[in-house]
């Protein structure tokens, strides 16, 4: 070790020992100081470490949360960042406040947002890297889908010998040529067809000769098991898939993988996908099938991702939403509620949300109907609120919902909830909405503070 990095390292454990001592945590400043100290400070602090980084856009928080569970099985050290805070500060702040290992030499299996790949690969040589999906998000920090993919790409070739476990589905996954040991996982549960995506849909066009790909049958967005009818790239062999949808709600899927049987306590089929991932990274370390079976059941939520919080006499599901298709999957999934239920849309428009709302408007929130009429009778009531409230105000008035109650300021936002009619209610919130609205029910006692990053 360097003075320098051990200045670094002294620096950010100091200060990570007294905001999480006196101020209840929820800082990425210890990261920050480290990094300012010592730019090479991962070096050294991930030196000891095998290290998986899982990126993409949609999926990687509760792929990452999946992972840790999966391979705690078998494992006894595997340090993550369960949080979601995945930018090069909260990568160093999660390293600084690691606990020492002995015995096994200890995992590390962290979340990093698509750009910051390179900033973790040019320090570290990870032993794998898992791809979620690539869709359109944020577009004033990542651009089209190509230059997200991109951003990733830049960082893989830093790392040639560490194994690709990704999803096989997404046809920007088999689009660049890489020297890296590869795994494929995704779904074989239809017969095969010929069918073209929606309007719209981005991301449908063959990276070898433009031409708009076909798809035997499709997921959601653009995954699927495409193929190119004008030069023959296709979809490649999948070492795991989901051969069989089971029962699906708002609470927990089933489904089998490779001719097993599995079940997740969360909805919506673009977690089927998180789980598969999970699998994937199991088996590449050598956890059972039955080990990961028993990993999945645990009733353990991940932040913001389908929290169920009480407030008062209400069962809040807190899901956090960023673009079109993640939207789109979850208002699929809570219309497969049986009960009636209110919704509560939270908007805000900062940097770490993306600062453009337009996305909203690719959002199928007509599938909503009228509140208490129309196609959802069980949707009897809607609040929308949070810094840009107007937005998804006007975008549910489009969709048909005239009158929701409306609630800008977040700290209110609880009092409100705890009017609307039904037991049940789903918070769809960007980024810094959940954070805010967290923030609010810790000060109420609800949930416990320190959580956020």
């Amino acid at each position: 070790m360097s003075l320098r990095s051990g200045v670094a390292t002294a620096v950010g454990k100091t200060s990570y020992w007294f905001l999480h001592t006196f101020m209840h945590g929820g800082s990425s400043l210890p990261g920050k100081l480290a990094a300012r100290i010592d730019p090479e400070i991962l070096k050294h602090l991930g030196q000891n470490y095998d290290v998986i980084v899982i990126t993409g856009t949609n999926g990687k928080t509760l792929t990452t949360a999946l992972t840790v569970r999966v391979l705690r099985e078998k494992y006894d050290h595997v340090l993550t960042n369960p949080t979601g805070s995945n930018m090069e500060q909260g990568i160093v702040g999660t390293f600084l406040h690691a606990k020492r290992s002995r015995g096994q030499r200890p995992l590390a299996v962290l979340e990093v947002d698509e750009a910051n790949v390179i900033k973790v690969t040019r320090y570290i040589k990870p032993i794998a890297f898992v791809f979620t999906n690539i869709f359109r998000d944020q577009m004033d920090r990542y651009g089209e889908i190509y230059t997200t993919y991109k951003k990733i790409i830049d960082g893989v070739r830093l790392a040639p010998e560490a194994t690709i476990i990704a999803n096989g589905d997404a046809q920007l996954f088999n689009s660049v040529d890489l020297p890296n040991p590869k795994i494929y996982y995704g779904f074989n549960h239809l017969p095969k067809g010929d069918m073209k995506a929606p309007t719209n849909t981005d991301g449908i066009l063959c990276p070898k000769c433009q031409h708009v790909l076909h798809y035997h049958f499709m997921t959601y967005g653009n995954l699927g098991d495409y193929f190119c009818p004008n030069c023959g790239f296709h979809r490649p062999e999948l070492n795991y898939a989901v051969t069989k949808l089971g029962a699906m709600t708002p609470t927990a899927s089933t489904f089998d993988l490779d001719g097993e049987s599995f079940k997740i306590g969360i909805g919506g089929l673009y977690n089927i996908y998180n789980a598969l991932a999970a699998y994937a990274v199991g088996r590449f370390l050598n956890v059972e099938p039955a080990q990961i079976r028993q990993a999945f059941t645990s009733d353990e939520r991940v932040f913001g991702r389908q929290e169920v919080v009480h407030v008062g006499d209400k069962d809040v599901t807190l899901i956090l939403i960023k673009n079109p298709v993640g939207v789109n999957q979850v208002i699929d999934m809570i219309l497969t509620e049986p009960e009636d239920f209110s919704f509560v849309g939270l908007l805000n428009a900062n940097y770490a949300d993306g600062i453009d709302t337009s996305w909203i408007w690719d959002g199928e929130f007509e599938k909503l109907g009228a509140a208490g009429t129309g196609e959802n009778p069980k949707i009897k009531a809607f609040l929308t609120g949070g810094e840009r409230y107007k937005d998804i105000t006007f975008r549910l008035k489009v969709a048909g919902i005239d009158q929701p109650m409306i609630e800008p300021d977040l700290t209110k936002v609880t009092a409100k909830i705890k009017e609307l009619p039904t037991k049940k209610v789903y918070v769809l919130a960007t980024y810094t909405a959940v954070l805010q609205l967290r923030k609010q029910l810790a000060s109420e006692g609800l949930i416990k503070e320190g959580m956020g990053a």
